[in-house]
């Protein structure tokens, strides 16, 4: 992981200050359950993410050590991203979310408890 300066000694503040914006942990969503690992792929996902939002999100993703960048084309250079074991290591984090929001909010398209996917018609 990278070396920064933080603004708070709780854990919990600090792990805000990498991924507690709306973007960064669906980023890490479509990266590692989505087969999203292209700019375009991360951008046409159903959330709409601005085009500098996510550079600048990946970009910082990779600087923590989270993502790694792989040239796939050479002329023009276009990179895809995959997940490090670090950023896979956010699996249980993202499940837990999802567990939390498909109890509370009623439900999504998966249900971690059943590991059922529901995929009817207007998503």
């Amino acid at each position: 992981m990278a070396k920064h300066e933080f603004r708070s000694m709780c854990s919990i503040a600090r792990t805000l200050e990498l991924l507690g914006d709306k973007w960064t942990l669906l980023i890490v969503r479509d990266l590692m359950w989505h087969g999203k690992h292209t700019f375009q792929a991360l951008q046409d996902s159903a959330e709409r993410i601005p085009t500098n939002i996510l550079s600048d999100r990946l970009k910082r993703l990779e600087n923590w050590g989270l993502v790694e960048r792989r040239a796939y084309q050479q002329r023009p250079v276009r990179y895809a991203y995959h997940l490090t074991d670090e950023g896979k290591s956010l699996e249980p984090v993202l499940l837990q979310m999802m567990a939390w929001g498909h109890k509370r909010l009623g439900g999504g398209r998966y249900d971690p408890a059943t590991g059922k996917s529901w995929t009817g018609a207007g998503i």
